[in-house]
């Protein structure tokens, strides 16, 4: 008998289902995929019933539920915030047993739930999944339940907590606080914001040295009089924009030379604490292999300044970093107590753990829709010419195949592909396709056997995580930043050989073994989970040609017309179901 324990993430954001058979993942999934409400926080309840699916279980095939972060300290840090007010729809959160009730009620589990630390979860997540026997780890995010920055060894099935900074200290909180004053999405605009900061200069370090003050060892601390955590519509004060000396950005204005140097100076501090804390680390443990968790791991080019500058050897983070990942790191503390045995003794090396569709759902989809449509069953080296050959010719194409990525990053399973070496690409796509702000840029992905020829990095990078420098000699516009950098992709055979393959006919055909690869999904949508989300997205967008599984369909084969006004109408029906936005760091 398997040992079957499910880790759930939920009620914050970013909830998430993770199932662990005798230490190994075997599916993990983000709610948003099911409910196409992105960062859904509500229990999992749809990635709860396919995790079951997948592996053929029935729920009292569970032997435990693990949960991401302890209730009870949680709503203690919520009391003592105020961040709960008085509002009657957050009276039932007051019970200290909400969690666990609505796991009963709703998932309809009678077994044990066991809880975890919110950052112990985020620690066990990438550890226990590093393949290394002993690791120094870090995790820093906004909040858990009081912790915002720990510090831990890892050994063999167990984390020793070394240290912690606690709430209202927040690095991830100061990140969200200046996204908001730019007039950015707070939970989605960070990414924004580190996107930006290349267009810019330093200039403001000394107001964010006044945000933030180094206290020595793992400690720093806010200057509360420039931050509100308990505001409903931002969260800063007016001493804020004092201090930076001009109004808040709205979120219809354009973007100025300040707003760029303000991005820069924070990213530019970010990074310069968080080396000097993981040194901090290394100094705890001696330990030279480093692990990271929490949003803020995220950051990609902080990851970078961090492996680049500090005194770590290696460095891993698992695809999930944010409180998705939580689920996975909870499901691992759940099986070591239940069985005392190591969860995993292999570095997990792809993210590809969610749900897949058959071909034949997939050709009953496209029969429904009356698509025209290649089918190449059987004939993959014919599928991968028509690709390239696409590609090639400047086509933008909709890459759908085999099982979902699990975290925020489309990694070959559910993606929009294009030529890097075209120079119009990125604005087509990003004004086009993506429709999102014209500086944002896009990754590469190239075959790992490839990416020192192309890229500044000596080492795998598959969760597209770490950022480096171009340094190939083809000229690559689409995917290579303003400061010449590139957050990299690198594709092995073994772990997708798909998109593998497809990299390899590209090189052939063109000389360049890369491919521009951005999420399959448009602003403020999640990324495509089932055949219909990809179709959907496909004919809502200029995407030119989709290939999902063995089916090749080109927009010039059809008349979208119909369609188009058909999924308009779905839509303005599901308003109420649509993306949350949120001005505020979400607390409660």
């Amino acid at each position: 008998m398997s040992m079957n324990v499910i880790g759930i993430s939920a009620f914050f954001h970013d909830s998430a289902c993770c199932l662990l058979q005798d230490g190994v993942i075997k599916f993990a999934v983000e709610e948003e995929r099911y409910t196409r409400v992105k960062a859904d926080a509500s229990l999992p309840r749809h990635a709860f019933q396919a995790c079951l699916e997948a592996a053929g279980l029935k729920v009292t095939d569970i032997d435990c539920i693990a949960y991401y972060e302890n209730p009870r300290k949680k709503l203690a840090r919520q009391l003592w915030s105020g961040i709960l007010g008085d509002s009657p729809k957050l009276l039932d959160k007051l019970d200290p047993n909400y969690v666990e009730n609505r796991i009963r009620d709703i998932l309809g589990f009678e077994g044990p739930v066991k809880f975890f630390d919110h950052h112990l979860s985020h620690a066990a997540s990438s550890f226990f999944f590093s393949g290394y026997e002993s690791a120094s780890i870090f995790t820093v995010d906004g909040v858990g339940e009081w912790a915002t920055t720990t510090y831990s060894l890892g050994r063999g099935k167990s984390i020793e907590m070394l240290e912690e900074v606690e709430f209202p200290n927040s690095l991830g909180l100061v990140y969200s606080t200046i996204t908001n004053y730019l007039g950015f999405e707070v939970n989605e605009g960070e990414y924004k914001v580190m996107g930006l900061a290349p267009y810019g200069k330093p200039l403001y370090l000394k107001q964010m040295e006044i945000l933030v003050q180094d206290t020595g060892r793992g400690q720093y601390q806010l200057d509360m009089k420039y931050f509100n955590f308990s505001a409903q519509k931002r969260m800063y004060t007016d001493a804020l924009i004092e201090l930076f000396g001009k109004r808040p950005r709205g979120k219809d204005d354009g973007i100025a030379e300040f707003h760029t140097d303000v991005a820069k100076s924070l990213q530019v501090f970010l990074e310069s604490i968080l080396v000097a804390k993981t040194g901090y680390l290394f100094d705890q443990t001696g330990c030279d292999s480093l692990c990271m968790a929490g949003g803020v791991a995220l950051n990609c080019v902080a990851n970078s300044a961090v492996l680049r500058n500090g005194p770590f050897k290696r460095l891993f983070i698992q695809p999930a970093a944010n409180d998705a990942g939580g689920a996975v790191g909870a499901a691992a503390l759940a099986h070591i107590e239940l069985t005392q045995e190591w969860p995993n003794v292999a570095r997990l090396r792809h993210a590809y753990l969610g749900p897949e569709f058959a071909a034949e759902a997939v050709m009953e989809v496209l029969r429904s829709m009356s698509l025209r449509y290649y089918d190449c069953r059987g004939d993959f080296k014919k599928l991968l010419s028509m690709a390239v050959t696409r590609l090639e010719s400047g086509q933008v194409l909709g890459w759908y195949q085999g099982k979902m990525e699990f975290g925020p990053r489309s990694l070959g399973a559910r993606s929009i592909l294009a030529d890097p070496r075209n120079e119009d690409m990125r604005d087509r796509i990003n004004k086009m396709v993506k429709l999102r702000e014209t500086f944002r840029p896009f990754a590469p992905a190239v075959m790992a056997e490839r990416v020192r020829e192309h890229f500044d990095i000596d080492h795998p990078s598959p969760f597209m995580l770490e950022t480096c420098q171009v340094v190939s000699r083809l000229s690559l516009p689409a995917i290579t930043h303003v400061d010449g950098s590139a957050r990299v992709q690198t594709v092995d055979r073994e772990s997708n050989p798909r998109f593998h393959d497809l990299l390899s006919a590209f090189e052939e055909l063109t000389g360049c073994p890369i491919l521009l690869n951005t999420s399959f999904n448009i602003k403020g949508e999640p990324i495509v989970c089932t055949p219909e989300d990809a179709i959907r997205c496909w004919i809502t967008t200029d995407i030119d040609c989709l290939i999902i599984g063995d089916y090749i369909i080109d927009r010039d084969d059809n008349n979208l017309e119909i369609l188009k006004i058909l999924i308009t109408a779905d839509s303005a029906m599901r308003d109420n179901e649509g993306a949350i936005v949120r001005d505020v760091y979400t607390f409660v």
